[in-house]
């Protein structure tokens, strides 16, 4: 019905409009099954990434830029997705992404299901509100079986912090060095923690710069920062040992007066006196700068010609236009202060590195600032074939540090392979048995949608995944929590054993995220769009074939 509502009490029968002329309204079943078809095919488009033999996908932009990935995340960011409801699958990826940084196919996928198990329900006449009602019980407790089987780690248990950077990088096209970058991983994580009451992992504190050459396993890490600008003066020296460095937020020029304003000159004499001036106070910023001791600078501003030629005369290294992020990694790693005005300049307010020097990768100049005494904020200098080859090791390495990070802060940790979903699976059937009304249907629906994960998995290893499903509840039925699926050879291996594990909040903040969503558009039975709104509520509002 297009923007038509009828009012009841009318004898005649004819429709007053209330809604403007060419809105778009479903209602009742049509609205639901056309969200949850919506939703599934946004799920169906990134089944196939999932898992060390998931494959990629190539998205090509309206400017022809290229994309190749296999990270849920990445992928539902990149395509240009319209209908409302699929919008809210690609949500719940992204905040899986923000939170843990892994786990982003595992929740949309999931969140699909869901949706599926439902739609099954409700052509048996379960009401949508039951059916949202049995996932929250579900979801609740789901939280407490994965509690029940997780297993502690410590900052200190390197080996396993390890195996968790490797895990989140298997199949992201970083696989060939992955226990080089695992390292790099873990030794930045480690360095960037913050102490207190609980430990914090301030990403944003690891700073990773790209440069295509090379190959990957020529990544390093570089325990203080790396700042991709080079010395303003070539005179300059190309490495300070023992550098003592000042960082300003203050541009080292003259300044400019705010008001138009004229100097009248008269004579010759005038100019050369105003000239002399100049050149006097250029002089003063920069013998303060030298009185402080200071033999490198790392200027947020400008740096005038004159100052610049001054610096290099007193043997100082500088670089002028520094981003004020790069400022601030800056303080963090070397210890010192940034300065905003040069009178106050003093010893005190320098950071401190044992060596500053310029350096050509791949072709451009770049500052290393390295030997930092316990620096808390490093960087990670990544190689690579071609662009498209670190833009993909860039991805692994953010989820890599992500889940290390989480791994630190919340000391849990899960197998992985598809073991906890299956656990999930059997404890969620048995407590299904344990509720009376019509919940138990739609915990027992839960119980079978969180299987999706392992049947992914065998499916893009190209296994039968009935049998191994079966094979899977079969070791999990004797009580072997921690028995999952190695892709490789086809068997249910213990993954403990075999290093295949994830931090714990990975599989709350997928199944949390994919039940919220899951219920909130089950909840929805009447879509309104209006005509200005690009997305037609009726069908499925820009979404790309699948």
């Amino acid at each position: 019905m297009a923007g038509q509502m009828y009012h009841g009490g009318q004898s005649s029968g004819q429709p007053i409009f209330i809604l403007r002329e060419g809105t778009q309204r479903t209602r009742g079943r049509d609205a639901q099954s056309n969200n949850i078809m919506a939703a599934k095919a946004v799920a169906n488009a990134v089944r196939t990434t999932l898992g060390p033999k998931g494959m990629d996908k190539m998205l090509v932009d309206s400017m022809g830029d290229v994309v190749i990935t296999n990270d849920g995340a990445t992928i539902l960011r990149e395509m240009d997705i319209e209908h409302p409801a699929a919008k809210m699958i690609v949500e719940v990826a992204k905040t899986q992404d923000d939170e843990v940084g892994d786990g982003t196919t595992t929740a949309a996928v999931l969140a699909g299901e869901l949706l599926k198990k439902a739609e099954e329900m409700i052509e048996q006449e379960i009401h949508p509100t039951i059916i949202a009602s049995g996932y929250r019980m579900a979801a609740e407790k789901a939280g407490d079986i994965l509690d029940s089987i997780a297993k502690d780690i410590t900052i200190s248990d390197r080996e396993q912090l390890l195996k968790i950077a490797e895990t989140a990088m298997t199949g992201k096209g970083a696989e060939a060095s992955k226990r080089e970058l695992a390292e790099i991983v873990v030794d930045a994580a480690t360095k960037v923690v913050e102490e207190g009451d609980d430990k914090t992992v301030d990403m944003d504190n690891i700073k990773v710069e790209k440069k295509v050459g090379g190959r990957i396993s020529d990544s390093e890490l570089i325990e203080g920062m790396i700042i991709d600008k080079e010395r303003v003066h070539s005179n300059m020296p190309k490495k300070v040992q023992n550098a003592k460095i000042a960082l300003l937020n203050e541009a080292v020029e003259l300044k400019e007066a705010e008001t138009d304003t004229e100097i009248s000159i008269t004579s010759p004499d005038q100019l050369q006196s105003f000239l002399d001036q100049e050149e006097k106070m250029i002089r003063d910023m920069v013998q303060k700068i030298i009185d402080s001791g200071a033999n490198v600078v790392f200027c947020q501003k400008g740096i005038d010609d004159m100052a610049q030629h001054f610096l290099a005369k007193a043997g100082i290294y500088a670089v002028r236009r520094v981003k004020k992020s790069d400022i601030e990694k800056l303080a963090l790693a070397t210890g010192g202060k940034v300065i905003t005005n040069l009178d106050e300049v003093s010893e005190n307010d320098l950071g401190k590195a044992e060596t500053v020097q310029e350096k050509k990768v791949g072709g451009d100049e770049m500052t290393f600032i390295t030997g930092c005494d316990n620096p808390k904020a490093v960087s990670i200098l990544l190689r690579g074939g071609t662009e498209h080859v670190v833009d993909n090791v860039e991805r692994a390495l953010h989820d890599a540090l992500r889940v290390v990070g989480v791994a630190i802060e919340d000391e849990k940790l899960v197998a992985g392979g598809g073991s906890p979903e299956v656990e999930l699976a059997f404890k969620l059937h048995d407590y299904s048995t344990s509720l009376s009304g019509r919940e138990q249907l739609s915990v027992k629906a839960f119980a079978e949608a969180i299987e999706v994960v392992p049947r992914t998995l065998a499916e893009n290893a190209g296994l039968d995944p009935i049998d191994t499903l079966m094979d899977l509840r079969a070791h999990h039925e004797k009580g072997e929590i921690t028995a999952g699926l190695d892709v490789y050879s086809g068997d249910v291996v213990n993954m403990w054993e075999k290093g295949v594990f994830e931090p714990l909040r990975v599989k709350t903040q997928a199944i949390n995220a994919a039940a919220e969503a899951a219920v909130m558009i089950l909840r929805i039975d009447d879509v309104i769009a209006s005509s200005g709104g690009g997305a037609e509520a009726g069908g499925m509002g820009g979404m790309p074939e699948m």
